[in-house]
């Protein structure tokens, strides 16, 4: 696989190819997660619950997410590498700026922000100086307190209307791909078709342009998954298996199935 870059994913999108995302924390995983053929890496703040052992994505640093980017990218994966800003690190613009750059500086080629309108004066500024924006709609694991859990969001016809406009906004603004987690499908499907940029699917149905999971939910790991969660070291002896058999099902439309996706 070549090194992948935005311009890689635009071209995927437009020629109706799907692509794939999977976290990885280290070196290690970032090679595999390479060479099975997953475009895009996000070095995620799940990395919170998953290997710091926390009920949520909160107490991550930024200091965190740079010293497992910098792991990630000493692999010099193929795959376009994102990072997470974590929890309460982009409330200013200078705060922004300053957290953004630690983490393009450790190597990410994108920082991913939770958040609807209200961040598109950030993203703008980011994208101005050379620093790519994921944006990441639906539920934001960063508000779960506000959400009263990990709840589907984007239900009812006036979440389902933010959504889109906090969606048309965030391209608008300047950011390169979205996340959607936790929407119901026809939702998802609807945003993907309407915006230019690709969007990338947890949770939220096959029509969106790219899938991604947290490495240790789809390697079968994790105690507690959701119901769009599938294990794919199932009919595997090893991990690097499995990772391909995810990857070659996402790109075959096997995966996600109805059972996945909300309604």
């Amino acid at each position: 696989m070549a090194k992948v870059t935005t311009s890689t994913l635009d071209k995927m999108k437009a020629a109706g190819e799907k692509f794939v995302c999977i976290t990885a924390y280290d070196a290690t995983f970032a090679r595999l997660v390479s060479e099975a053929g997953a475009e895009t890496i996000l070095v995620g703040d799940s990395l919170g619950m998953v290997l710091q052992g926390h009920d949520s994505t909160i107490p991550v640093t930024v200091d965190d997410m740079a010293y497992h980017t910098e792991c990630v990218c000493r692999a010099q994966p193929d795959s376009l590498v994102i990072a997470d800003m974590p929890f309460m690190s982009y409330t200013t613009h200078d705060q922004t700026m300053a957290n953004a750059t630690a983490l393009m500086q450790a190597g990410a080629q994108m920082v991913k922000m939770e958040g609807g309108t209200w961040l598109s004066d950030s993203i703008s500024m980011l994208v101005e100086r050379g620093i790519p924006v994921c944006a990441h709609l639906g539920l934001t694991p960063q508000s779960v307190n506000q959400f009263g859990g990990f709840k589907v969001q984007g239900r009812t016809p006036k979440e389902a209307k933010s959504i889109l406009a906090d969606a048309v906004e965030i391209q608008d603004a300047g950011a390169s791909l979205l996340v959607l987690e936790c929407i119901p499908s026809h939702l998802a499907t609807d945003i993907s078709e309407k915006l230019d940029i690709p969007v990338i699917g947890i949770g939220a149905g096959a029509g969106t342009d790219a899938q991604v999971l947290v490495m240790h939910d789809l390697l079968g790991l994790s105690e507690h998954t959701a119901r769009f969660v599938e294990n794919f070291m199932d009919g595997q002896t090893t991990i690097q298996g499995a990772l391909q058999a995810f990857v070659q099902a996402v790109k075959a439309g096997q995966y996600p199935r109805e059972e996945h996706s909300y309604s």
